[in-house]
């Protein structure tokens, strides 16, 4: 079932057989904690001889590793094994409605849908139906592409964004009698998941109604005060570089077919999602920090001076006792960019007046990718947690930026407006929050 008017499938989701220990099965998203080796072996520890998705998918801490074609190799059999011996069973068409809870937030509903990849582009500018949020960087998309490309399933980690104050779609079905078809605790610190089935034609029908009328061109120019004709009806959340991954292997299958017309039926057209509303209350942005390896307070907070200099920008830093007085003295206004840091174990602020850009996040992002550039020996990683920023700040050769936290209310007005964010923006919530791997659906048609 398919409606092409707002890119929606109804998809066949494959589930865990039953009787299968569901806390085991699901895992948390493979682009988190990737500067943690030892939660990934725990994990390792914990579902080791069980049906787990941990099989199924790459962390990225270990993408570097010498044994990434086999790591990929033993994913794609696992997947088949899956498949042909029973553990993962199809279910009827339908959508599955999600309650979860976080040691931050007790409830953040969600509805896992397929989105249609055709009515998707992250280059910049793009006016597509289905918009990217953050600046989408190719070169991190071959590693992944290698993941899926020959992958009989997905299992997604990806969370797309509706902007519906009303909440018409998803928060509706909730009062519905509907079938439970797991509710567990999730391992490491990750909440309880609740899920049910929505198969009903009349509750299917329900919400393709609800989200029209989101998509209705006049709704749309007025509530985001434009003139664009194309209307945005979903925004990138969470796995923004996994959805570019998907429309990257669905190209390929387009450039690569000889009948056009039969490959637009093919299963790889459309990626598994969970819809979350941007009004739900227990939707939070968090910010996303930076974190430097292998610098120099000296190399660093000279590079910094002399870079902003050289943009017309005036840079200041502050030595500070603690993380509280680098707050403390951070401004919140349009004359200046403020963020605290932490550089060799000493923390302090760095101040950036008359900035050119309107999030501090693209203030010092501009820095970070030059540096980076011109510094091969350094690395970065984007944290979830201030704790962790001090944490890994707190040695003698690295360096943690701390980023306020964007208003998430004003995200799709933002998009519309003024396209894609710097990447890493924000994150939906703590790292604990992230979505676990748990459903999956077939992309290959043998």
């Amino acid at each position: 079932m398919t409606f092409e008017h707002i890119g929606l499938q109804v998809p066949r989701i494959l589930l865990p057989k039953r009787g299968t220990d569901m806390r085991y099965w699901s895992v948390i998203a493979c682009d988190q904690y990737t500067s943690d080796r030892s939660y990934w072996q725990r994990l390792e520890q914990q579902t080791a001889g069980k049906l787990s998705t941990l099989n199924l998918i790459f962390p990225e801490v270990n993408l570097e590793d010498d044994d990434a074609p086999q790591r990929i190799e033993k994913i794609n059999h696992t997947m088949e094994a899956y498949l042909a011996d029973g553990s993962l069973e199809e279910q009827q068409p339908g959508f599955i409605l999600i309650d979860r809870s976080t040691s931050e937030v007790p409830s953040r509903k969600g509805l896992m849908v397929a989105l249609d990849l055709e009515q998707y582009d992250y280059t910049p500018g793009s006016k597509s139906l289905i918009r990217t949020t953050e600046g989408t960087i190719v070169d991190r998309l071959p590693p992944r592409i290698k993941v899926r490309e020959n992958a009989p399933i997905e299992l997604p980690h990806i969370m797309v964004l509706i902007d519906d104050p009303q909440q018409t779609v998803i928060e509706p079905l909730f009062n519905e009698t509907l079938e439970t078809v797991y509710d567990f605790e999730l391992l490491e610190n990750g909440g309880h998941i609740r899920g049910l089935r929505v198969d009903q034609p009349a509750l299917i029908e329900q919400v393709v109604t609800a989200l029209t009328r989101l998509k209705d061109r006049g709704r749309f120019q007025e509530r985001y005060q434009t003139t664009d004709d194309e209307a945005m009806l979903y925004a990138m959340g969470d796995g923004n570089h996994s959805f570019a991954t998907a429309k990257a292997i669905w190209e390929q299958l387009k450039q690569q077919t000889d009948d056009p017309q039969t490959v637009m039926n093919h299963p790889a057209r459309y990626a598994l999602v969970e819809l979350v509303n941007l009004h739900d209350a227990g939707l939070e942005f968090e910010p996303i920090h930076r974190v430097l390896f292998d610098v120099s307070e000296e190399q660093l907070l000279n590079a910094m001076k002399n870079w902003y200099q050289q943009h017309n920008l005036d840079f200041e830093f502050i030595a500070c006792e603690n993380l509280q007085q680098a707050e403390e003295l951070s401004r919140a206004d349009d004359t200046e960019h403020s963020f605290p840091c932490i550089i060799g174990g000493f923390f302090g602020l760095c101040r950036i007046r008359q900035p050119h850009l309107t999030l501090v996040v693209g203030t010092l992002q501009e820095f970070l990718d030059d540096f980076l550039k011109q510094t091969p020996s350094a690395r970065i990683d984007y944290i979830h947690g201030s704790k962790s920023v001090t944490a890994l700040g707190s040695v003698s050769d690295a360096a943690g930026f701390y980023l306020p936290a964007i208003n998430k209310h004003d995200l799709f007005r933002t998009i519309v407006h003024d396209g894609a964010l710097p990447r890493k923006t924000f994150s939906m919530g703590e790292a604990d929050e992230k979505r676990f791997y748990l459903e999956c659906r077939k992309i290959s048609v043998s």
